[in-house]
C-alpha cells in the first residue's frame, strides 16, 4: 500500500521561517508583513526570535536538572552545578537552533507583524 503526500505550495520568503501556519495554511498576514519589512530586519527578528527560545529552552533544561546529584557526567564535585549549567546552556542554543519547540516561529510572526504595522503607520 502506497502512501501519498499532498503538496501544498509554500510562499517564498527569505527567512528559514516557514510562511505556512500550524494547520498547514498558508499565513496570508505574515506574507503581506514580510514584503513590508527589510531581509535584514527578517533576519534580526528570526535572531532575536531563536535566542528567545534558547533562554526559554535554557531555564527548562535548568529547572530539570536543578535537582539531580551525585553521580553523571560531572561527577559530585563542588563545581558540578556550574559545569552542568554550562551544559544545559549548550543543549538550549542546539535545540533553539535545530527548530525547538516552536516558540521561536510564534515570537518571529508577532515580532515581524508589529514591525509592518509600524512601518504602514510611520
Amino acid at each position: 500500500m502506497q502512501t501519498g503526500t499532498i503538496n501544498t505550495p509554500r510562499l517564498a520568503t527569505s527567512s528559514a521561517f516557514s510562511v505556512e501556519s500550524r494547520n498547514g495554511r498558508p499565513d496570508f498576514e505574515l506574507a503581506s508583513a514580510l514584503q513590508k519589512v527589510s531581509p535584514k530586519q527578517q533576519a534580526r527578528a528570526q535572531k532575536t526570535a531563536t535566542d528567545f527560545e534558547a533562554m526559554f529552552l535554557n531555564s527548562m533544561f535548568a529547572q530539570m536538572t536543578s535537582g539531580l546529584k551525585g553521580e553523571g557526567p560531572f561527577g559530585d564535585t563542588p563545581g558540578t552545578g556550574v559545569w552542568r549549567s554550562m551544559l544545559t546552556e549548550q543543549y538550549s542554543k542546539n535545540f533553539a537552533k535545530a527548530g525547538g519547540v516552536g516558540v521561536a516561529t510564534d515570537v518571529y510572526r508577532t515580532l515581524i507583524l508589529q514591525q509592518a504595522k509600524t512601518i504602514r503607520t510611520a
